[in-house]
C-alpha cells in the first residue's frame, strides 16, 4: 500500500514539469485515489489512473465522473453511479466515516455529487469540516438517520439534495441557521412527524421538495417559496399560505380539505404548476385558476370539488395540461379547453354537459339530479398516494474493535403502489421565480456554478419598491447612460450593495421564461455577474411592461485605464497583463460552454473589460439575446442574427477570439487600438518581430513601461497567440482553451524569469514583473 500511495504522489508531482500545467496538490490526489479505493473501484471510476492529471487533463473526465479545479486545488467532485443499474448496498467493510475524512481533505471542495453509490450509514457531522460547500447531492444512496447537526455550520451552503435515501427523523428546526440555503429535496426518504415553524423564517429558502416521506399535519408559511413538492405524505387539512411569486405548487396524494384560497391563488401570476389531486377539497372550484397568465399544469383530479362551469370561461394562453376528474362539477366545459390544439383536458367522473362527447363518461344523471354528492358519496378516486418504501430491514453484526465479517441486510426499498406517479426532476435554483426547464436538477446547477463562490449575492427576484428605493425612485442622479436597448441607473440596495439597474420597455407577447434562465446562468468571476430581475405589471391585465435586469456594480475602471491610458504607477505589469488576460479568456470560456446554450458574437473590446477593487477582470458587456429582441420589438435593427439563433451564430466563437486579439494586441504595446487599419499594421508588425533573431524587435513592440521586466519566451508565446487570434479565416484562429493553456505557460515562464532575477546575487536590480500566481487576479 505504502509503495502504491509513492507512485500517485511521484506522479502527480512529475506533472509540474508539463509546461503550463499548475499540477494539483500531491495530498489532493492521493485522497482522490483514497476515494476510489474506498468505493471499491467502481467501473465508473476506471478512467482514473496513477498518472491522471486531474486539473488539466481532460482524458479522464466523463459524463458521469469528473473533477473541477481552481489552480492546484479542487473545487468541485463528481461521481454519479448507473442510475439504471441500481447501486446495491457497499460491502459491510464500507465506512462512511472514513469516506467523510477523506473528503475533508478536500479543503476547497464547493461543489459534491455523490449519485448511486451504494453510499451507507449515518451522513457523519464530520461534513462541518468542509466549510466551503455550496452544493451536495448524494441522492440514491442508502443514508439512513437523522440529518446531522453538523449541516448548520456550512455557511455557504445552498443546494442540499438527499433524494431517494432512508433519512428518518424529523425535519430539524435548526436548518434555519443556514443563511444562504435556498434549494432543500429530501424526496423519498423516512422523515416523519409535522415541519418545524422556523422554515418561514428561512429568508434565503426558495425550492422545498419534500415528497414520498410520512410528513404529517399543517404545513408552516411559505411565503419565501417558489417551488413547492409536498405530494404523497399526510400533510392537512389547512392549505398552506402562499406568496405571491411562487411558481410551483405540488401537494397531490395528501389530507387536505375544506376549499382552495380563491382570492390568494388568483393574485399568484407567476404560478405555472398547480397540483392538489387525491386530497379531500371541498366547495367551488376557482375557475379563475384556468385563466392565470402563467398556468401551465393544472390537476384537481379526485377530490369534490363542486360549481358549476361556464362555456364562456377564459384560459390562459400558456395552459397545457389540465385533468378535472373525478369531482362534482356540473355545468359545460370552457371552450377554451375544447377547442385548443395542444391541449391535454381530462374531466370524466363529474356531472358536466358533454354534448354528446361520450370519450370521458360522467356520473348517472340520477346521481347529479338529486345531489347525493352533497352527502359526501365519494366518487372513484383517479390518483391514489404512491407509497414510500415498505420497509427497510438493515443488521448490521459488528465485533469488537477488529471486524472479520458483517452482514448487512436491505430488505425491498421500495413497496408496490397501485399507481406510482413518474418521478419528476428536482427543480433548483429556484432564486428565479420561473422553475420548470429553467430551474434544474442540483447536477446542472453544478456544471454551471464551476468555480463556487463569486463573492456576490445569491440571484433572486427583486420588487420593483426595492429598486425604486435603490435609485431614489429613478432619478436622473442615478443614470448612468442610455442605449438602444434602454436606460442603465446606478444604485444602492438596502443592504449596501452597489449595482447596476438595466431597464428594458418589452413587448407585451414577448415569452420571458428562456430570457429569465440565460440570465440567471450568467454568474462567473470573470463576467459582471447578473444577481437578478423584476417585472413591473400592466394592473390592469397583469402584463409585463417593464423588465429590470439587476448585475453587480464594477466601479474601478475598464482595462485600457490601466494599459493604455494608465498613468505612471496605475499601469499593469507584463505579469499582471497575462494574468487579466488569462482572466478574460476564461470569461470567454464560461460564455462559450460553461452556460447552455452557449453565448456567441459578445462584441468584446477593452474598454468593455471591468477590473474590479481586486484587479479581477471582468466582461461588463456580452451578447444577450434579449437585449435584440428588445430592441427589435421597438423598432430598432437589433442584431443581424435572429434571438432564437444568437447562441448559434456561424463561427460565433472565433468572432470572440478574434476581438480577444485585438485586445491583447493592446495589452502587449500599450497603444490604443481604434481602427481595423491600426489591427492589420500592428499584426505586420507582430509578424515581423516573430520572425526576427533576437529579442530587441520584440521589445522594441512591447509598453515601454514594461519591456523592462518581461521575459522574452513569455514575450514570445503572448504575441504568438495574439497572431493566431487574428487570423483572417475563422477556422484557423486558436479555441479558448488554446489560448488559456498558453497564456498560462507564458504566466509560468514570466514567474520563473522573475524569481531567478531575485535569486541571482549578479543580476542588476530591475523591476519585477508580477506573475500570475502573485497578481489578485487569482486568488
Amino acid at each position: 500500500m505504502g509503495g502504491h500511495a509513492l507512485l500517485i504522489l511521484l506522479s502527480v508531482a512529475s506533472l509540474a514539469l508539463l509546461p503550463g500545467a499548475t499540477p494539483l496538490q500531491p495530498s489532493q490526489a492521493w485522497s482522490l485515489f483514497k476515494l476510489r479505493q474506498l468505493l471499491g473501484d467502481p467501473p465508473v471510476l476506471g478512467t482514473w489512473h496513477n498518472y491522471t492529471d486531474f486539473c488539466y487533463g481532460g482524458d479522464y473526465k466523463t459524463a458521469s465522473a469528473f473533477v473541477e479545479c481552481y489552480e492546484d486545488s479542487v473545487t468541485q467532485l463528481h461521481i454519479m453511479g448507473d442510475p439504471g443499474a441500481g447501486a446495491r448496498p457497499l460491502p459491510a467493510t464500507f465506512s462512511i466515516d472514513a469516506f467523510f475524512t477523506t473528503l475533508s481533505r478536500l479543503p476547497d471542495l464547493k461543489v459534491l455529487t455523490l449519485t448511486n453509490l451504494g453510499l451507507w450509514g449515518p451522513l457523519p457531522g464530520k461534513i462541518s469540516r468542509l466549510q466551503k460547500l455550496e452544493i451536495v447531492n448524494v441522492s440514491s444512496n442508502y443514508l439512513y438517520g437523522e440529518l446531522p447537526r453538523g449541516l448548520s455550520q456550512l455557511g455557504s451552503l445552498q443546494t442540499l439534495v438527499a433524494d431517494h435515501n432512508m433519512l428518518g427523523g424529523k425535519l430539524p428546526g435548526w436548518l434555519k441557521d443556514m443563511p444562504l440555503l435556498a434549494v432543500l429535496s429530501l424526496r423519498n426518504n423516512m422523515l416523519q412527524g409535522t415541519l418545524p415553524e422556523s422554515l418561514k423564517d428561512m429568508l434565503s429558502l426558495r425550492s422545498l421538495v419534500l415528497a414520498s416521506n410520512n410528513l404529517s399535519g399543517n404545513l408552516p408559511d411559505l411565503k419565501n417559496l417558489q417551488v413547492i413538492d409536498m405530494a404523497n405524505n399526510a400533510l392537512g387539512p389547512k392549505f398552506p399560505r402562499l406568496g405571491r411569486k411562487v411558481a410551483s405548487v405540488v401537494l397531490a396524494g395528501n389530507k387536505f380539505s375544506d376549499g382552495l384560497p380563491a382570492d390568494m391563488l388568483a393574485s399568484c401570476y407567476l404560478l405555472e404548476r398547480l397540483d392538489v389531486s387525491g386530497n379531500r377539497f371541498v366547495g367551488p372550484f376557482p375557475a379563475a385558476l384556468l385563466s392565470l397568465p402563467s398556468m401551465e399544469y393544472l390537476s384537481i383530479a379526485g377530490n369534490r370539488f363542486t360549481g358549476r362551469l361556464s362555456g364562456n370561461a377564459s384560459c390562459g394562453e400558456n395552459l397545457r395540461f389540465v385533468d378535472l376528474s373525478s369531482n362534482l362539477l356540473t355545468g359545460s366545459l370552457p371552450g377554451c379547453l375544447l377547442a385548443a390544439p395542444g391541449k391535454s383536458v381530462l374531466f370524466s367522473a363529474n356531472c358536466l354537459s358533454t354534448a354528446g362527447d361520450d370519450s370521458q363518461s360522467q356520473h348517472p344523471s340520477p346521481f347529479c339530479r338529486n345531489q347525493a354528492l352533497a352527502v359526501g358519496i365519494v366518487p372513484e378516486q383517479g390518483h391514489k398516494k404512491s407509497g414510500a418504501k415498505a420497509g427497510v430491514v438493515a443488521g448490521i453484526v459488528l465485533v469488537g474493535a477488529l471486524v472479520v465479517s458483517a452482514a448487512v441486510v436491505f430488505v425491498v426499498r421500495k413497496a408496490s403502489a397501485p399507481k406510482a406517479r413518474p418521478a419528476r426532476r428536482l427543480v433548483e435554483n429556484a432564486s428565479s421565480a420561473y422553475p420548470s426547464n429553467l430551474l434544474a436538477d442540483a447536477r446542472y446547477i453544478s456544471q454551471t456554478v464551476k468555480l463556487g463562490a463569486l463573492g456576490i449575492p445569491a440571484y433572486r427576484s427583486f420588487s420593483l419598491v426595492e429598486l425604486e428605493a435603490a435609485t431614489d425612485n429613478f432619478q436622473v442622479s442615478s443614470l448612468m447612460g442610455q442605449d438602444a436597448h434602454g436606460q442603465m441607473y446606478r444604485g444602492r440596495l438596502s443592504n449596501g450593495t452597489p449595482v447596476t439597474i438595466r431597464s428594458l420597455k418589452v413587448n407585451k407577447s414577448q415569452s420571458f421564461t428562456r430570457h429569465i434562465e440565460m440570465i440567471s446562468k450568467l454568474r462567473h468571476r470573470h463576467l459582471v455577474s447578473a444577481l437578478g430581475h423584476c417585472f413591473q405589471y400592466n394592473l390592469d391585465d397583469s402584463t409585463v411592461t417593464h423588465l429590470y435586469l439587476v448585475f453587480e456594480y464594477v466601479h474601478n475602471g475598464n482595462l485600457r485605464g490601466r494599459i493604455s491610458q494608465g498613468t505612471e504607477g496605475r499601469r499593469l505589469s507584463w505579469g499582471q497583463r497575462i494574468s487579466t488576460a488569462i482572466g478574460v479568456a476564461k470569461g470567454i470560456q464560461f460564455l462559450h460552454g460553461g452556460i447552455i446554450p452557449g453565448l456567441f458574437a459578445n462584441n468584446l473590446k477593452i474598454t468593455n473589460i471591468l477590473m474590479d477593487q481586486n484587479q479581477v477582470p471582468k466582461i461588463g458587456s456580452y451578447n444577450i439575446p434579449i437585449l435584440s429582441e428588445t430592441m427589435k420589438s421597438e423598432g430598432g435593427a437589433g442584431s443581424k442574427y435572429p434571438p432564437d439563433r444568437i447562441c448559434r451564430v456561424p463561427n460565433g466563437d472565433k468572432i470572440d477570439m478574434y476581438d480577444f486579439g485585438v485586445i491583447l494586441l493592446e495589452v502587449i504595446s500599450g497603444r490604443p487600438i481604434s481602427s481595423i487599419y491600426e489591427v492589420e499594421m500592428m499584426k505586420e508588425q507582430l509578424q515581423s518581430a516573430l520572425t526576427a533573431q533576437g529579442p530587441s524587435k520584440r521589445s522594441n513592440l512591447v509598453d515601454p513601461a514594461v519591456s523592462k521586466g518581461c521575459s522574452d519566451d513569455s514575450m514570445r508565446t503572448v504575441m504568438e497567440v495574439c497572431l493566431g487570434c487574428l487570423a483572417k479565416e475563422p477556422t484557423q484562429r486558436p479555441s479558448v482553451e488554446d489560448v488559456l493553456w498558453n497564456l498560462q505557460f507564458a504566466a509560468q515562464v514570466q514567474d520563473g524569469s522573475r524569481r531567478s532575477s531575485e535569486e541571482s546575487p549578479l543580476s542588476p536590480s530591475q523591476p519585477h514583473a508580477q506573475s500570475a500566481h502573485d497578481s489578485p487576479t487569482h486568488r
